[in-house]
């Protein structure tokens, strides 16, 4: 069996940067396991399956380890897969099913913006192990949210600086860790990064689906709805915000590097 796959750069415009995310537009189903071995084998952060069945468009996502129940820089990946490979069958906008519900991918003058839910954190004591684990002192706040630990720093120059120990974090019984500060960056509100040792995947480079949290969370804050955000990692990544009820836009834009063929 030869399964196609393309190759997207998620959250810029320019190659080698952003988040890369292998998409799958699979003209059958596959078995767990295999969507599983595949993801594995692919070791990207997260691979996507695309299934068209009779009714619906279906999507889900998988790191090396397992799979996730929402991720927003491979939804992107996807709708710009569908937008641009298979743009007679998919224009405008698509609709996935996925594990975190219906999820509507726009094309926009952003780019492609994604429609998620909201998942705004919830302060709670400080846990010394984790801030032990990502070398901090002190914090300015610390919560959590339906997937996250989610802890704000003095300053981008701290976040920027932080070297984990990650055989700590993957100990914790969560999703990931999102480490976030204003930004010192004219344009921007806020930066991040994002932790994920216990789903293989040490450091993301642009998670769409931590600002979920960090959205309404900087909304609060700096009580505007529409925000600019960046991601500091080694490859960085833009995302553009805004807050809709208890949803969240997420706008950016994705390119191609890569094509290829899956021999199984």
């Amino acid at each position: 069996m030869q399964l196609p796959y393309h190759l997207i750069d998620a959250f810029t415009d320019q190659p080698f940067s952003g988040n890369p995310a292998a998409v799958f537009k699979l003209s059958a189903p596959l078995s767990d396991t295999l969507m599983q071995a595949i993801a594995a084998e692919m070791n990207l952060s997260e691979t996507a399956f695309v299934y068209q069945g009779e009714a619906d468009l279906t999507l889900r996502w998988f790191t090396p380890v397992a799979e996730v129940d929402l991720c927003g820089h491979a939804t992107l990946a996807a709708a710009f897969v569908l937008f641009s490979a298979f743009s007679k069958h998919f224009s405008g906008q698509v609709c996935f099913q996925t594990r975190s519900g219906p999820l509507v991918c726009d094309q926009t003058s952003e780019g492609i913006t994604l429609d998620f839910p909201a998942t705004p954190p919830q302060p709670q004591a400080v846990e010394s192990d984790v801030i032990n684990a990502l070398g901090l002192t002190t914090v300015r706040y610390f919560g959590r949210s339906t997937f996250d630990y989610l802890i704000e720093v003095e300053s981008e120059s701290i976040l920027v600086g932080l070297e984990p120990d990650f055989n700590q974090l993957q100990r914790k019984a969560t999703r990931g860790f999102i480490v976030t500060a204003k930004s010192q960056e004219a344009g921007l509100d806020f930066v991040s990064r994002f932790f994920a040792p216990k789903y293989g995947v040490n450091e993301d480079p642009v998670t769409g689906s931590a600002h979920c949290c960090l959205a309404p969370f900087w909304s609060a804050k700096t009580r505007r709805s529409t925000l600019s955000a960046a991601q500091r990692s080694k490859r960085g990544g833009h995302l553009h915000l805004q807050m809709a009820g208890d949803r969240v836009l997420i706008s950016g834009r994705a390119v191609r590097v890569a094509e290829g063929m899956l021999t199984i």
